[in-house]
């Protein structure tokens, strides 16, 4: 098999069993997807990034092809659920870029094991608990589905009528290059959020934002810990998080913190603008 040619795996971590796409060789890149997706999205920059690097893009607790326990949402979790798959494929330093739900992942997984993480980039977020900080009136309105995805059963009850158009809701509202968004890899998702359990998993990895994760983002903002390693925030210039100081709010996170807006993209930054999110990821994994 070419080197840069991607395939599937699996791999039994942390009492899981974790599906992961695996390219390349070089240096440990790990891509962690967000919702309402799974390792797919990543499809458009693997094969560039794999030129240089060993990308593993893993579906997260509950995501995909990867188990849906009925627990273990927390960040903190699901960011020992990767950081055991990174050392049961033998890497001791990697870096990391998680976009959405993902980004939140590997914000965790920094936080609490920076010996194991050199560098981290985040894709269209702001830390958790910058979230619940600012949900005012405005940001509220643009990311109502915190809120509601937080409320139990109700979300798949509803959801679950129509699953296809609850998620196409999302990639058209969040979305400027809409064309970046295939029908067939919206099919994609539509199947992964079919499966059994997959619905009720995705919701609460939101469910886990308060008052496990906010909890827990509050006692290391607290205690002073702010990540040393090399942060890279990217966002949409045209997507809801590029309506906030994004970089500025990192750098109370992250004192080097270094980023940018991406123009004309939305909320799905690998799908949107790969070409983009390629370049910009080279230039800051290669510094």
């Amino acid at each position: 098999m070419n080197g840069l040619e991607k395939h599937s795996a699996m791999a039994t971590v942390n009492g899981l069993r974790t599906h992961y796409l695996r390219a390349g060789e070089g240096p440990p890149l790990f891509l962690l997807h967000g919702w309402p997706q799974t390792s797919h999205c990543w499809h458009r920059v693997i094969g560039p990034l794999a030129e240089t690097h060993t990308v593993i893009a893993p579906d997260l607790r509950g995501y995909g092809r990867t188990d849906k326990p009925r627990d273990g949402y927390d960040k903190r979790t699901m960011a020992a659920d990767i950081a055991a798959l990174a050392t049961h494929l033998g890497f001791d330093r990697v870096a990391v870029a998680g976009h959405d739900r993902g980004g939140r992942v590997a914000h965790r997984w920094a936080l609490d094991r920076p010996d194991q993480v050199e560098r981290l980039a985040v894709l269209d977020i702001i830390p958790t608990r910058e979230m619940w900080r600012r949900l005012d009136s405005e940001l509220g309105a643009g990311y109502w589905h915190w809120l509601f995805h937080l409320q139990p059963d109700l979300p798949e009850l509803l959801a679950g009528q129509n699953i296809a158009a609850y998620l196409g809701y999302f990639f058209e509202r969040w979305t400027y290059q809409r064309q970046g968004l295939r029908p067939e890899d919206v099919e994609e998702y539509v199947r992964a959020f079919s499966a059994p359990g997959a619905l009720r998993a995705g919701f609460d990895d939101y469910r886990a934002s308060f008052p496990a994760d906010a909890t827990d983002d509050d006692a290391d903002f607290a205690a002073g810990n702010r990540l040393a390693m090399p942060l890279l925030a990217l966002w949409g210039a045209n997507g809801l998080t590029g309506k906030l100081p994004v970089l500025d709010i990192w750098r109370e996170y992250a004192p080097a913190a270094t980023g940018s807006a991406i123009p004309e993209c939305g909320h799905f930054l690998p799908e949107e603008q790969p070409g983009e999110v390629v370049a910009r990821l080279r230039e800051f994994l290669m510094g």
